[in-house]
Formats: C-alpha cells, sequence, structure tokens
C-alpha cells in the first residue's frame, strides 16, 4: 500500500512538473515582460519607501524565485508592494534604522507561517468585493501623492523629508503647494514625456502594433528618460539631472562583492516592543494585500482558476523571512504584477520564477546602465499606476451597483488616505457588514443538495438570503465538484443573492468548461466577471 501511495505521489509530481514545462512557450515570453515592468516597480516602491532602492530589488528576486516556487498560484508574481510604502517608510523611521526594520520583517515572516500553518488563509474570501476595490483605489492616490515630489525633482534628502507627506500629515500634503518653488525643469519635462508616452502605450492602435506588443510601456519610458537627459547633458547642461535625481545601485563585481552589499537584521532589538508592533502589523497587512491581490488575480484569470490561500500565506512568509535575513522590503503577492503577467499569456508559475532570475541577473550584469535611470521617470510609472488603480470610471462603476456596493468603497478609500491600510480595510469591512445586517436577521444555510433520477446531476438550491460572507463555502462546494457532472445552480429560492455571489457563479462557469461541467442556472442574474485594474 505504501508503495502504491509512493507511486501515485511520484506519478502527481512528475505530471504536474509536465504540464508546467510544457507552457514554456508562453512563460518564458510573460515571464520577460513581467521582470520589464517589475524593474522599475521594484526601484520605485523601495524609492517611495524611503529604504535603499537595492532593497527592492532582493524583494523582486526572493518574490521572484522563492515564492513563485513555492506559491500554489499559476499567475501570481510577488514583489515590493505599493500597498506597504506607508508602513515601511514609517516604520524606518520610528525604529531608526534600517536594519531593526529588517529585524520586524522576518518576525513578520514567521507570523505568515504560522497563519498559512493555521489555515488562516479563508479569511481573503470573506472580504468583499466593494473593499478590495477601495483598498486598491485608496493605495493608488497615496501613491500619487508620494510621487509628486520627484516628479518634480526634488530629490534632496532635506527637501524630500518636507515634501513626502505620511499619510495623516495633512501639513506635509499642504505643503506640496509650495513645490512651485523648489522644482528641477529637466525633471518636470521627463514626467511629462514620460507620461505621454504610458498614455499612448495604452491607446488601443498602439496595442493593436504586433511588434509594439510585447514591450510593456514601463521599459519604453525608463529608455527615454535616459536618452532625454543625456541629451540634457551635452545641449542643454542646466537642464541636466545629476546623481542626486537617479538611480543609485550598488556594482557587484564578485560573490564576496554582493555579500558586502547585503544589509542584515539587528536581533538584539528583539526586546524592543516596536519592533513586534511593526512585525504584526506587516504581517497583518502584508496578508490581507497578498490575499485580496490573489482573489484579484483569480478573477483576471482567464481559466478562474482558484489559488490555494494557505499555501500562499506560508509562501509569502518564507519569502518575507528571507527578505529580512539578506535586506529586502517586505514582499506581498501584486496585482499589477500578476495583471501584466495574465495579460501576456502566462500559463504556469514557472513565469514568476524566470521574471525573479531575470531581476537577479540585471543586477548582476548591468548595474552602470540601472545607475542612469532619472527618478522622475519612475515617479510618473507610478503616477499613471496610481491613477489606474484610482480611476474615475472605476468610481462611476461602483455608483452603479448600489450604495450596498459604492459606500463601503468609498469608506474604505477614505480610511485608508486619512489613517492607515488597515483602519481604512477595517471601517470599509464595517459598512459593508452593516449592510449585510440591516437585510439579512438570520440564514440557516445557504446552499442545498437537491437529490436528482441521475446521478450525473448534482442539484445546488441557494437559499433565500445570499451574502458574500457565503462566498468563501460557495468558491470549495464548486471546487469539490468532480469532472464530468451536470450542474444546476437554482437560484428560485433567492429574494437577494450578493453581486460577491453572483461573480464566483459567473467565474465557475468559465472554469466548469475545462473541467468537462455542463453548468446550468435558474433564476440567477448574469454578471460579467470582475476587472479589478
Amino acid at each position: 500500500m505504501a508503495r502504491k501511495f509512493s507511486k501515485t505521489r511520484k506519478q502527481t509530481l512528475m505530471d504536474s512538473n509536465k504540464r508546467i514545462f510544457s507552457h514554456f512557450g508562453s512563460d518564458l515570453p510573460s515571464g520577460l515582460v513581467v521582470f520589464l515592468v517589475a524593474l522599475p516597480l521594484c526601484l520605485g516602491i523601495a524609492l517611495s519607501s524611503g529604504a535603499p532602492l537595492f532593497s527592492g530589488i532582493i524583494a523582486g528576486v526572493v518574490g521572484g524565485i522563492v515564492i513563485g516556487s513555492l506559491s500554489g498560484s499559476h499567475t501570481a508574481v510577488s514583489g515590493p508592494a505599493a500597498g506597504l510604502t506607508v508602513i515601511v517608510l514609517n516604520a524606518i523611521s520610528d525604529l531608526g534604522a534600517f536594519d531593526i526594520f529588517l529585524t520586524a520583517v522576518v518576525l513578520a515572516g514567521i507570523i505568515q507561517i504560522i497563519l498559512g500553518w493555521l489555515k488562516a488563509g479563508v479569511i481573503g474570501y470573506y472580504f468583499p468585493t466593494a473593499v478590495i476595490k477601495g483598498m486598491l483605489a485608496g493605495i493608488g492616490v497615496i501613491l500619487i501623492i508620494k510621487q509628486i515630489p520627484y516628479a518634480f525633482g526634488v530629490n534632496e534628502d532635506a527637501n524630500l523629508e518636507k515634501y513626502i507627506p505620511f499619510v495623516n500629515d495633512w501639513s506635509a500634503v499642504m505643503d506640496l503647494g509650495n513645490l512651485s518653488k523648489e522644482f528641477e525643469f529637466g525633471a518636470i519635462i521627463i514626467t511629462l514625456v514620460s507620461l505621454g508616452i504610458l498614455m499612448l502605450w495604452d491607446r488601443p492602435m498602439i496595442k493593436k502594433q504586433k511588434f509594439i506588443k510585447f514591450i510593456p510601456g514601463p521599459l519604453v519610458v525608463v529608455i527615454v528618460g535616459v536618452l532625454i537627459n543625456k541629451f540634457f547633458k551635452f545641449f542643454v547642461p542646466n537642464l541636466y539631472i545629476d546623481a542626486s535625481g537617479k538611480v543609485v545601485l550598488p556594482e557587484i563585481e564578485s560573490f564576496g562583492n554582493l555579500i558586502g552589499q547585503l544589509t542584515f537584521p539587528k536581533f538584539s532589538a528583539l526586546d524592543n516592543p516596536d519592533v513586534w508592533l511593526v512585525a504584526i502589523t506587516i504581517a497583518i497587512i502584508a496578508s490581507l494585500e497578498t490575499l485580496l491581490s490573489l482573489e484579484a488575480g483569480d478573477k483576471l484569470d482567464p481559466h478562474k482558476r482558484v489559488s490555494p490561500p494557505n499555501r500562499e500565506l506560508f509562501a509569502q512568509g518564507i519569502g518575507n523571512v528571507i527578505n529580512g535575513l539578506i535586506g529586502g522590503l517586505p514582499v506581498t503577492a501584486v496585482i499589477v504584477r500578476t495583471s501584466a503577467n495574465i495579460t501576456s499569456g502566462a500559463r504556469t508559475k514557472s513565469s514568476a520564477v524566470f521574471h525573479g532570475i531575470l531581476l537577479f541577473a540585471s543586477v548582476l550584469l548591468i548595474p552602470g546602465l540601472l545607475n542612469l535611470i532619472p527618478l522622475a521617470s519612475l515617479a510618473a510609472i507610478l503616477l499613471l499606476i496610481g491613477y489606474k488603480l484610482a480611476k474615475f470610471s472605476l468610481f462611476k462603476s461602483q455608483a452603479k451597483l448600489g450604495m450596498d456596493q459604492f459606500l463601503p468603497f468609498v469608506t474604505t478609500i477614505l480610511g485608508i488616505v486619512i489613517f492607515d491600510l488597515l483602519i481604512g480595510i477595517g471601517i470599509g469591512m464595517g459598512v459593508a457588514i452593516v449592510y449585510i445586517l440591516m437585510r439579512n436577521f438570520q440564514n440557516s444555510h445557504f446552499l442545498e443538495n437537491k437529490p436528482e433520477k441521475d446521478p450525473n446531476t448534482i442539484h445546488i438550491v441557494l437559499s433565500e438570503e445570499v451574502s458574500f460572507l457565503n462566498k468563501g463555502a460557495l468558491i470549495q462546494a464548486l471546487d469539490d465538484i468532480p469532472p464530468g457532472k451536470h450542474v444546476i445552480i437554482d437560484g428560485s429560492n433567492s429574494k437577494v443573492i450578493d453581486y460577491d455571489v453572483l461573480e464566483v457563479i459567473a467565474n465557475f462557469k468559465i472554469a466548469a468548461k475545462e473541467k468537462d461541467i455542463e453548468v446550468d442556472t435558474i433564476k440567477i442574474k448574469s454578471v460579467t466577471s470582475g476587472n479589478l485594474h
């Protein structure tokens, strides 16, 4: 029996590896695209976090190679996250040193591993779509605010402390108006040209061009920014951006030199209660952002595969422990990289691993070229990402869905911008729960299996009230249906079916085709699968 089990397990592993390697034709190009997107983002987020730029690259490498290998998601890509920038910036300032902060990152990773072991990943299923979208939009607003000084060319440390506002530091936000007195024309020109390129790259007429399809806009922005600054150097010296306004990465000449560039945690700070507070905050926020981004990525996945959340928490925890030990920023699954991965045609997680390998190779082989990149170019990339996360059309679409979707969305954004990410999510969840309680006093069950004459037919009858609180159980029930079945999802008895549940059903209908499952619905409204970017 043991031999048979071992053989079956070995065969399963071989089949899994075969499936992964069979898609290299689409995964390798996708990994290249994600690398080209991730490189400027790793640098930009480190810049925005007040951390060494090299720490952003380290985090991207670990997120790609380590977490990409351990994750159970086919499409998610991990790296330094925009949602953690404010927490990292505050933590480094409050703790007083980057090495003390790294100790908190190690602890945060250990907490995430424990959360994965406790199977706490299901908590991500109980966050309504409105709160997820509000979280992403709130991060977008913060990104925009924090990149404005770099877009204006304010790069000196003394001035950055004045103009880079903490989330709830409104006096610093108001000081942004004084940027008209302190700016660099060269940086503004590069920012405007970069924004123009990025907006042009999103136009349908550009996307239709085959030779442009696999060239990411951020890469073009970085190259053009370097060329413009070189032009300034030789022809318009007063517009030239010097070293203080460009990327600064160490040049790695040997393995010993690489080790010398790493920063290690200061474990003597373990008796500092502030370190533990930062660790718990990072663990909670990073886990929430990972789980919400994981769900968002699953919604973008054309195959509608469901990623295992507990395994993802374990993978993220291992990644953050390693980052803390060698000087990397904390990481999460990131929707920007994940969406780039999916739209580029990735089929398996090997694309995420490949992008991490490319990031590592770039630091070893071309640090001199990377150090030519103007910070204004990175600021432009992050400004547009911020706008895409908080674009006006998103507000309009949420308003059309009704106040039960719009109010949690807006309050989440306001809470994140005024207070912080965790408080903002809590406020949004509170508002969403109030709506549920107002219309749902008691619900003994949310689905039942109704027996049919045909044993291959599964008849699922939804109850009178089905809310987003039932989403996790519904996902599990649908995921357990074996191939070859005929499923009838019956909403005849339901007076209210929450939008999140309708979206789960819509995603299942798409994924069922690949499992040879026939799906029929009765009195269930059709919705388009959610798009969160």
